[in-house]
C-alpha cells in the first residue's frame, strides 16, 4: 500500500466533491423555494407581501451567487490536480464540466457586476427551470464522480 500523489489527489477530491454535493443540494432547495414562492396564488394578490417576496428572492440569489465562484474554483482545482498527477481518464471526465463552467462564467450578464442569478431574471419560469435542471444534472455528475473518486482512491492505494 503506497501513498502517491495520485492517491492524495483522489482523497482531497473526494472530500471536496462532498462539499460540492452539498453546494448543489443547497442550489436545488433554493430553486425549489423560489419556484414555490413564485407560484403561490394566494400571496400573488397580497401587495403587503410583495416586498417580502422580493427581499426573499434577492437574499436567495445573493446566497446562490456566493457559491458559484467557489464551485468553479474547486472544480478547476480538480482538473489541475488530475493533470499534475497524470490521471488522464479522470481529467477527461472532468473537462466537459470545466468547459461548461468557463462558458457559463464568461457569458454572465453584460453589466459584469454579478456572475449569475439575477433576482429579476431568475423569476422567469424558463430561466428558473433551466437553473433547476442544471443543478440536478450537476448533482448527478458530482454523485457519480464521488463514487468514482472513492473507487479510484482505493484502487490507487492498493495497486501501488
Amino acid at each position: 500500500m503506497a501513498f502517491t500523489f495520485a492517491a492524495f489527489c483522489y482523497m482531497l477530491t473526494l472530500v471536496l466533491c462532498a462539499s460540492l454535493i452539498f453546494f448543489i443540494i443547497w442550489h436545488i432547495i433554493a430553486f425549489d423555494d423560489l419556484r414555490t414562492d413564485f407560484k403561490d396564488p394566494i400571496e400573488q394578490g397580497n401587495p403587503s407581501r410583495a416586498r417580502e417576496r422580493i427581499k426573499n428572492v434577492e437574499r436567495v440569489c445573493c446566497l446562490l451567487r456566493k457559491l458559484v465562484v467557489p464551485e468553479y474554483c474547486i472544480h478547476g482545482l480538480f482538473c489541475l490536480m488530475f493533470m499534475c498527477a497524470a490521471e488522464w481518464v479522470t481529467l477527461g471526465l472532468n473537462i466537459p464540466l470545466l468547459f461548461y463552467h468557463l462558458w457559463r462564467y464568461f457569458h454572465r450578464p453584460a453589466d459584469g457586476s454579478e456572475v449569475m442569478f439575477d433576482p429579476v431574471s431568475i423569476m422567469n419560469v424558463d430561466i428558473l427551470n433551466y437553473c433547476q435542471k442544471e443543478a440536478w444534472c450537476k448533482l448527478a455528475f458530482y454523485l457519480l464522480s464521488f463514487f468514482y473518486y472513492l473507487y479510484s482512491t482505493i484502487y490507487t492505494l492498493v495497486t501501488f
